[in-house]
């Protein structure tokens, strides 16, 4: 099912400057032709409103049905024995690659029930390792055929949105190289590497993602919210762009008024229209929704 769903007016889906911004790049880049994008990604989100108790604390059986049916769904297989299957051969060395920002990290819940489904598809448990700032001298990470990246989302000073995407920097040594024009080239990042060639599987974890943040390691409690969702799919730029149209719908309702992510993470776009890495448009992806769609904002 496609949709563009509420959040994506004519005012676009990250800003009104978005446009200006991709023309500007792709005339720095002197005309260079645009690469051929994949025909169509799907993409699954699914929420469970009772994930996340009133206490902060996850449901571990909530969570771990939220992920099998979110896999599921996304390889179209019969039961997420075989959806984890298809994924994962047992000669697989799989790096999971996680985000541990203090403030907001990826849920060790998360992370393992991610390992537990792994070792599930036969996958030997010295080849499986979850690392984040350590991943270029992990020695499962050097020799992975299979990665697998999983973040929260969150507002990010540098990037605009702290994304999938985003989330492989720590794969360079000098991850600055990547901050300029609000991280725009973290598309190239995934090329040069060969990340993208290794990526089974990005999961955006929205349980209760951040819409806004000042400063470069922003964090307030007030705008933080229990969406209680996982946006899950092999395109990561479909997956950060559903995550981006959500979080834009949540900033348009807070502040009562259109109030543009800052800075526009265009990286999202630009991995698309310069890198060809995957599709930003609404109109390319289809997206499957599945458990709870009060409140789902896409």
């Amino acid at each position: 099912m496609s949709d563009s769903g509420p959040g994506l007016t004519r005012r676009g889906f990250l800003g009104g400057s978005l446009t200006a911004v991709v023309a500007a790049v792709l005339g720095r880049r002197g005309g260079a032709e645009t690469p051929a994008r994949p025909g169509r990604s799907r993409v699954v989100l699914v929420r469970d409103p009772e994930v996340v108790g009133g206490d902060g604390e996850l449901s571990i059986e909530r969570l771990v049905r939220m992920l099998d049916r979110g896999v599921t769904a996304l390889v179209g297989a019969e039961s997420a024995t075989a959806a984890w299957r298809r994924l994962f051969r047992p000669d697989d060395v799989v790096g999971v690659k996680s985000n541990v920002w203090a403030y907001l990290r990826t849920p060790p819940t998360l992370e393992g029930a991610i390992r537990r489904r792994i070792l599930g598809a036969g996958v030997a448990p010295e080849n499986v390792a979850i690392d984040d700032r350590g991943v270029l001298g992990n020695r499962v990470f050097k020799r992975a055929t299979a990665l697998v990246n999983v973040r929260p989302m969150r507002a990010h000073h540098w990037s605009g949105l702290g994304t999938c995407l985003k989330n492989y920097i720590m794969f360079v040594p000098r991850p600055s190289a990547y901050h300029p024009n609000a991280c725009a080239d973290l598309g190239a990042l995934w090329k040069r590497h060969g990340l993208a060639a290794k990526t089974r599987l990005n999961i955006l974890v929205m349980l209760t993602p951040q819409f806004h943040g000042v400063g470069p390691h922003g964090y307030s409690s007030r705008y933080v919210w229990g969406y209680g969702g996982l946006i899950l799919g092999t395109d990561p730029v479909a997956v950060d762009a559903t995550g981006a149209r959500i979080i834009q719908a949540k900033r348009d309702l807070y502040f009562g008024e259109h109030r543009p992510i800052s800075p526009p993470p265009h990286h999202i776009e630009l991995a698309d229209t310069v890198h060809g890495l995957g599709n930003s448009s609404p109109a390319r992806i289809d997206l499957i929704r599945i458990g709870s769609q009060e409140g789902v904002l896409v």
